[in-house]
C-alpha cells in the first residue's frame, strides 16, 4: 500500500515521524498528499520538537498565523546556519530559560532579547575577529544579561548575584559570572586585552565576567572556538575538554549545555543568604558532595576550582579550591546513648587532606572559621566556606567534627565524634 491509499490518521503519524523536510518532499507528490503535508496540526509537532514552542512564534517571539508558517519564518531566519545547530542552540537555551523560570526568575529576567544580523556584523568588525558558528547563534537567541546597576547594593538584591554562571564566597573572596553581552563583550576584550598582554589582533574576546569585586573572566577563542579562564599569573586554562577530531568550534556551547544539565539534575542549585538568592556552584549530590550521618548529625560536604587565584607556574604549583561544609541535625535530634537531644554544638574539627593519595598535612583545632555553631532539630543547615591549595591537580579532605550535646555553656552528655565523609578536591573536566 503507497501513501495515497493510506488513511489520514496512518498518513498523520506516517509524515510527523519521516520529519518536516521529507514532509515538504511529500507535499510535491499530489493534491492529496499537499494537503495532508499542510495540516496544522503536523506542523505543530515539528514546532514541538524542533523548537520547543507550543504556540505559533516567530523568531522575535511574535504571534505567527499558523505553526507552518512559524516554522517557515524560523528556517528562513536563520538560513545562514546549518538548521541542526539552530535546533541544538535553541534547546540550549530553553533548558536553561525553563530552569530559571521555575527556580531563579530574577535571574532569568536579567537575559537580553537576541542579537540580529547587523548587531553580530557590527560586533565582529568593532574587535576584528570572526565569531565561530555556534557562538553567533547563542548571541542568536540571547544577548547575554543585563549587568547589575553601578548602585546596586547589597539590600536592593541587585548586588551582581543574579549571574548565569553563578559562583561562590570564601571569606572576602566573591564570585558571581554574568553572561556578557555584545556591547559588554567589546568593552571587557578591550579592557584586558592589553593587561593579558595580547596584542590587538588576537582572537581572543571575553564572554563572561565576575560582577564582584573578585575578579574572574571567562574568554573564547575565536578561531577554534575553545573556552578559557585565567589563573592569577595570567596563565589561560581550558574550560571545556577537548574532543578529538573536533571542528565544530563549539566549546561556549557545550559549557553552557554543560551548565543547563548540572542545573537540571540538581548538582548545582540556587542558595539563598540574608535574602539574596545566587546560583551556587558547590555541588550538591554524590559523588562530588559527600554526606555522612552520625548520631543524627548530617554533614555534606564539596568543592569548587578557583582558577583566578591559582598559580600553575609556581613550584609546586598551587592549585586553590574552595570548600563548603553543610551541617544540620535531622528532625529527631542528635541520638546519644539511647536518648534523643534537640540541640548539639560543635566544639573541635580534625582534618585529613590528601594530594594523588598522599597525606600532606592533618589539621586540629577548635571551632571553623571562629565559630562554634549551634544545631537545632528541624533548624536550616549551618554553612560555611574555607579555602585550601594543592600541590596536584587531584586532592581529597575528610575528617571528623567533635560535637557536645545540648550546648557547650549547657552540656547534656559526652563529647561525641561525627564524621565528614571524605569529598575529591579535583581539577575539573569543565571549569566554570
Amino acid at each position: 500500500m503507497g501513501l495515497e491509499e493510506a488513511g489520514d490518521l496512518v498518513l498523520h503519524i506516517i509524515l510527523s515521524k519521516i520529519g518536516p523536510e521529507n514532509t515538504a518532499r511529500v507535499a510535491c507528490v499530489s493534491k492529496r498528499l499537499k494537503v495532508s503535508a499542510s495540516e496544522d496540526s503536523l506542523w505543530s509537532i515539528f514546532c514541538s520538537l524542533d523548537l520547543n514552542i507550543s504556540t505559533p512564534l516567530d523568531p522575535h517571539g511574535d504571534p505567527s498565523p499558523s505553526f507552518k508558517m512559524a516554522y517557515q519564518s524560523w528556517r528562513e531566519s536563520f538560513i545562514m546556519y546549518p538548521w541542526h545547530l539552530v535546533k541544538r542552540v535553541s534547546h540550549c537555551w530553553d533548558n536553561l530559560k525553563l530552569w530559571l523560570s521555575l527556580n531563579f526568575p530574577e535571574a532569568e529576567a536579567t537575559l537580553r532579547k537576541g542579537a540580529t544580523e547587523e548587531d553580530l556584523e557590527e560586533f565582529e568588525s568593532a574587535l576584528k575577529v570572526k565569531l565561530p558558528l555556534p557562538t553567533r547563534l547563542l548571541y542568536r537567541f540571547v544577548d547575554g544579561q543585563e549587568p547589575p546597576p553601578p548602585s546596586s547594593s547589597p539590600s536592593s538584591g541587585l548586588d551582581g548575584s543574579l549571574g548565569l554562571i553563578g559562583g561562590y564566597s570564601v571569606y572576602s573572596h566573591d564570585v558571581n559570572v554574568y553572561l556578557l553581552p555584545l556591547k559588554e563583550v567589546i568593552r571587557e576584550t578591550n579592557e584586558t586585552m592589553s593587561d593579558l598582554g595580547v596584542s590587538n589582533g588576537s582572537n581572543f574576546i571575553a564572554v563572561a565576567a565576575s560582577a564582584t569585586a573578585s575578579l574572574k573572566m571567562f574568554f573564547l577563542d575565536c578561531s577554534d572556538g575553545q573556552l578559557y579562564t585565567r589563573t592569577s599569573t595570567r596563565q589561560m586554562l581550558p574550560c571545556v575538554p577537548e574532543i578529538n577530531g573536533d571542528q565544530q568550534q563549539d566549546g561556549m556551547l557545550r559549557w553552557l549545555e554543560e551548565h543547563g544539565r548540572r542545573l537540571q539534575s540538581g548538582v548545582i542549585k540556587v542558595r539563598e543568604e540574608d535574602n539574596i538568592k545566587s546560583i551556587s556552584l558547590f555541588p550538591e549530590v554524590p559523588p562530588l558532595c559527600s554526606v555522612a550521618v552520625t548520631n543524627g548529625v548530617q554533614v555534606r560536604a564539596s568543592s569548587v576550582f578557583i582558577p583566578e587565584v591559582s598559580n600553575l607556574r609556581a613550584q609546586p604549583p598551587a592549585y586553590w579550591y574552595a570548600y563548603s561544609i553543610r551541617m544540620s541535625l535531622v528532625p529527631e535530634g542528635c541520638f546519644l546513648n539511647g536518648r534523643h537531644h534537640s540541640s548539639c554544638q560543635l566544639y573541635w574539627r580534625h582534618w585529613i587532606i590528601r594530594a594523588d593519595d598522599e597525606v600532606i598535612d592533618k589539621v586540629n583545632g577548635e571551632a571553623v572559621i571562629g565559630k562554634y555553631p549551634l544545631l537545632q532539630a528541624e533548624e536550616e543547615e549551618f554553612v560555611y566556606e574555607s579555602c585550601s591549595n594543592f600541590p596536584t591537580t587531584s586532592g581529597s579532605i575528610e575528617g571528623s567534627f567533635t560535637f557536645i550535646p545540648g550546648s557547650l555553656k549547657d552540656p547534656k552528655g559526652s563529647q561525641f565524634e561525627v564524621k565528614v565523609e571524605e569529598f575529591p578536591l579535583k581539577l575539573p573536566d569543565y571549569i566554570f
